[in-house]
């Protein structure tokens, strides 16, 4: 089973806001919807997701558990409750949300505890997110690189991160591009919005599509029906080569997110 190459994204999104966007999404036609723990409205997606009336063997669910559950006697539990607030009995795709802060929990416990509940059915598939070269070594070590999913990582024109997704691919590992947009920073970027103007599209639609032809899943969010409607459209277009290329030279390491309290030392 591989990851969609699009879904919709709910970080920052609650209450009646995050229901209405993803029921929006999937009345457009999104399928893929992520969220995690530590956003606080796994409860709400559940409740959109039921309402909405699409089969659950339509859907690709994604939930990230959050590093105060994942020692082996808490990760299982917990993934159980985020179930129950999602109103199913599995997840497509369980994530490790950060890595296990001052390496409090060992890679090979958690991720050993993520297969225990691959093997119970909690979960199709798993994977990590915010993972280094190094960690994702240990993970490889733990669980071996066909047991890993993906792993969920920054990626936008401003910060490529292209050591890591090189490592990444070389072991099999999909990439899944978050804050593709980088919070709408690159939407104003002269070039992007001149290869916008050459395609009729948008500054956005230019952004997803870079990262799709590149390989990687996107999870775009909106919480407008119209931007949501625009994104999907990022899906049928196609850049030249020329486009990617300009695009390529837009890296500058500006990363976005890198909280203190659970933040590894990143690759250069």
């Amino acid at each position: 089973m591989t990851v969609p190459a699009f879904g919709l994204g709910t970080y920052r999104l609650k209450g009646q806001v995050v229901i209405d966007s993803v029921k929006n999404a999937l009345e457009l036609g999104y399928r893929a919807v992520d969220t995690a723990q530590i956003y606080e409205n796994e409860a709400e997606v559940g409740l959109a997701i039921a309402e909405s009336g699409v089969a659950r063997d339509e859907l690709f669910i994604t939930s990230k558990i959050w590093v105060s559950n994942f020692a082996k006697d808490k990760l299982i539990p917990s993934l159980q409750e985020s179930l129950k607030k999602l109103r199913t009995d599995h997840l497509d795709l369980t994530l490790i949300h950060w890595p296990s802060p001052d390496h409090e929990v060992p890679v090979a416990e958690f991720l050993g505890a993520l297969l225990e509940a691959k093997q119970q059915g909690l979960t199709k598939e798993f994977g990590v997110s915010n993972f280094t070269i190094e960690l994702m070594k240990e993970a490889i070590a733990a669980v071996g690189a066909e047991n890993i999913a993906t792993n969920q990582i920054e990626v936008h024109p401003y910060l490529q991160n292209h050591k890591v997704v090189e490592f990444a691919q070389r072991h099999g590992i999909h990439i899944t591009s978050y804050m593709t947009l980088a919070y709408g920073e690159v939407l104003k970027d002269p070039v992007i919005v001149e290869i916008a103007k050459r395609h009729n599209a948008t500054p956005a639609q230019v952004t997803l599509a870079w990262a799709m032809q590149l390989g990687y899943s996107v999870i775009p969010s909106s919480t407008k029906r119209a931007n949501l409607e625009s994104n999907l459209k990022a899906q049928t277009l196609t850049l030249t080569d020329h486009d990617m290329a300009q695009i390529a030279e837009l890296d500058r390491g500006h990363r976005l997110t890198s909280p203190q309290s659970v933040a590894p030392e990143w690759d250069k």
